[in-house]
């Protein structure tokens, strides 16, 4: 059980403040200390405005990542970056996103970056938390191989998804390993494409991916995974149904699993009570796909609805997927009136 009864944590990722943006698209005017310095800026930004809001466990923001994962195929060897998406207009969609081409055994010799960016963070938060009687903790979150696979072209060498997965897990196995050697007690392994396409796979099959993935490191950390529906540009890209995920997700070797519920209207809220009998329950009660910002009464009103199903001791809540695709302003106040809602109850409770 968590130590602290409610908790607020975010999933990962925070939005890139847009001086970052702008740089981003100009990258090849800035020098390796240039870059580096921007980095450094964005995530004691990102930092500064978690701590500001009030969260129990905070991250990086994923400041030196695009997207949550996509980076990632920059530390791998054996494939050819694709340089061109499939489709550029119309519309945002998962299609706009293209694969990489894997010609050579797929290798990680410099591990896949978390290790350095998590040291970073240590770092900032030393110097940006205020109170020297400060519990924050520290997260880092790492994609998992099946979803990392879905970016990846079929081989003969790894002729489906399932044979790039285990090409890929033991690079995941390491560097949560590496993760949890450099000192990180707060990790969460994302594995949405689990999630989003259980509804057609055996659930129990990712059960074992998962499992052997999370071996090495599971009862060493508080180890967490989040099971969401995509949120690409804002979009889902599977069946928003928890239904065919469990109950075989209940035999993840993790001590807490997120499910979305604010986009989807709290429907199978009822799942948290299953959850919650065999490990912490962390629920998103903050919608990012929407700019509604929900007010502090709004995030109290939905925590008491969480509290006829778990106890206290089991519940932490964040938004429901990472803050990436959301405006800095809107994730801001979302966050804030998060914690404040929290508080309330937390008050209503005497905790």
């Amino acid at each position: 059980m968590i130590e602290q009864p409610l908790r607020t944590t975010v999933i990962g990722s925070y939005p890139f403040p847009g001086w970052l943006e702008f740089a981003c698209q100009h990258l090849d005017q800035f020098g390796p200390a240039d870059r580096e310095e921007l980095i450094e800026d964005a995530v004691t930004v990102a930092v500064r405005d978690q701590l500001d809001a009030g969260l129990d466990v905070i991250s990086d923001g994923e400041q030196t990542r695009l997207d949550f994962n996509l980076s990632f195929y920059g530390f791998l060897e054996g494939i050819e970056l694709e340089s061109t998406p499939p489709r550029r207009f119309g519309p945002p969609a998962h299609d706009q996103r293209g694969k990489h081409k894997v010609v050579h055994e797929l290798r990680a010799p410099r591990g896949l970056g978390t290790v350095a960016d998590f040291a970073r963070l240590q770092r900032i938060a030393e110097s940006e938390i205020r109170s020297p009687t400060s519990k924050v903790a520290l997260k880092a979150s790492v994609p998992g191989p099946y979803t990392l696979s879905g970016r990846l072209l079929p081989s003969p060498r790894y002729p489906d998804r399932y044979a790039l997965t285990e090409a890929l897990l033991p690079i995941v196995r390491g560097e949560l390993e590496a993760l949890v050697q450099a000192g990180c007690r707060e990790i969460t392994v994302d594995e949405p494409s689990m999630s989003c396409y259980a509804h057609r796979e055996d659930p129990k099959k990712f059960v074992d991916i998962f499992n052997r993935t999370v071996e090495p490191v599971a009862g060493k950390c508080h180890l967490s995974t989040h099971l969401c529906f995509g949120n690409f540009k804002g979009r889902a890209v599977g069946p928003r149904r928890y239904a065919p995920m469990f109950p075989a997700f209940l035999d993840f070797h993790v001590d807490e699993i997120h499910v979305e519920m604010a986009s989807r209207e709290f429907a199978e809220l009822e799942i948290i009570g299953g959850i919650a009998k065999r490990k912490d329950a962390a629920v998103g009660i903050i919608d990012v796909k929407s700019y509604y910002v929900e007010t502090a009464e709004d995030v109290a009103k939905r925590v008491r609805a969480c509290l006829k199903h778990a106890t206290p001791e089991r519940l932490s809540f964040a938004p429901d997927c990472g803050l990436s695709q959301t405006a800095r302003w809107a994730a801001r106040q979302k966050l804030r009136n998060m914690v404040e809602g929290v508080r309330q109850v937390r008050k209503e409770l005497g905790i």
